[in-house]
């Protein structure tokens, strides 16, 4: 199968140090590759895949000196895709929403992953708009709080198995590795920390929209003595960086579509405290894998007894559950649907595709395995 997939321009893919929804990109990415497809990566020139790479702007745009305009490159990114379309089985977009005037009115097969939150006003109101274009959620969670959108679909997150090595004994400190920003509640970890009188390392960065928070609010607990804040870091330091950590700390406050750190954190053996937003629930087994707390007295609680849980469990989860390699046969059985749908189309009414509601090139919902199947039959619920 002939694929594209639309990176976001913020970051190179991989990510040389933060950045979610690229690194996904990246992981699914390699792993169609390495299932016989032909893909194409549509991303910033210094991106690094063993697909055929489409370089649209020089690097990355977040470390770009210059400051470039997203809007500007992304504009451009949209416009060299739809110019290759015809090229392609399926277009994969990864672009939050700027592709959807186009994407409903290009002849080739695509959806879109949505990768951030949907509780933002208007996010509704568009989606009913471009209702034709279908969408995949990263999360349960996140596809409940915009149920009127056309979702086809629901494909957690996946990393490469061996990307992470496995740690079997505990650290001897908490680790806190994200965004320093209000809603990821680094000042939470610093309390939890603190109180079981556990050293937590922050490994975080820093955006300019959060820099206020840090400056104002945020200092004056990261010079607490509990604290070590080792700034930003990329790949080739997480496995040490999360494996040698007793637990990581996650008290977000906010609905998290996914939490890709949660995985990583498991793929090393370290069990996750995270508290009950968003689709915590859905990637942390309570007991089992960490567990899931509603507030600071029970996250303390929890922080203290956590180094009791079986690390290989926390492996076992990730393997059986987050694989990479899981992740890209979801999609491609999302992708086969979408080409019969589309080619249904052409024999049929678009009445009678989708029961009489749907639009040529249009998926049913949950074709095949789009939602069950986002995981491996014996993987169990994700609770």
């Amino acid at each position: 199968m002939k694929i594209a997939q639309v990176a976001p321009l913020y970051e190179r893919v991989p990510p040389q140090a933060y950045g979610g929804t690229e690194r996904v990109v990246s992981y699914l990415t390699e792993a169609l590759v390495d299932l016989g497809h032909d893909v194409t990566l549509y991303a910033s020139a210094d991106s690094v895949t063993s697909a055929d790479l489409v370089g649209v702007v020089e690097q990355g745009l977040r470390l770009d000196p210059r400051r470039p305009d997203p809007l500007v490159w992304h504009t451009l990114l949209l416009e060299r895709v739809m110019q290759d379309a015809h090229e392609f089985d399926v277009i994969h977009f990864h672009t939050e929403v700027l592709q959807y005037p186009f994407a409903v009115r290009c002849p080739t097969p695509s959806l879109t992953t949505l990768h951030g939150r949907l509780d933002r006003p208007g996010l509704a109101e568009l989606h009913e708009r471009f209702r034709r274009h279908p969408l995949v959620a990263i999360s349960e969670h996140q596809r409940g709080c915009m149920p009127g959108a056309r979702w086809i679909g629901t494909v957690p997150h996946g990393i490469p198995q061996g990307l992470y090595d496995f740690h079997a004994g505990p650290g001897d400190y908490f680790a806190f590795l994200g965004r320093l920003s209000p809603e990821k509640r680094p000042d939470r970890a610093i309390e939890i920390a603190r109180a079981c009188g556990v050293p937590l390392k922050i490994a975080a960065k820093v955006d300019d929209a959060d820099r206020a928070y840090v400056t104002h609010h945020l200092r004056p607990h990261l010079e607490d003595p509990v604290v070590e804040f080792v700034g930003e870091i990329g790949e080739d330091r997480k496995s040490d960086f999360l494996g040698r950590a007793r637990a990581l700390l996650f008290p977000i406050d906010w609905p998290e579509p996914f939490g890709l750190v949660m995985i990583e954190s498991l793929a090393c053996g370290t069990p996750v405290v995270a508290y009950r937003c968003g689709s915590v629930p859905e990637v942390i087994e309570d007991g089992v894998t960490g567990y899931v707390v509603e507030d600071q007295v029970a996250a303390i609680e929890a922080a203290a007894r956590v180094h009791r849980l079986d690390r290989r469990a926390c492996r076992a989860a990730f393997e059986r559950r987050f694989g990479a390699d899981r992740m890209a046969m979801d999609y491609v059985r999302i992708y086969e649907a979408l080409q019969a749908a589309r080619s249904g189309a052409r024999g049929s009414s678009a009445q009678e595709l989708a029961g009489g509601t749907a639009a040529a090139g249009e998926v049913r919902e949950d074709p095949g395995s789009a939602r069950a199947g986002a995981l491996p039959a014996d993987a169990g619920p994700m609770t």
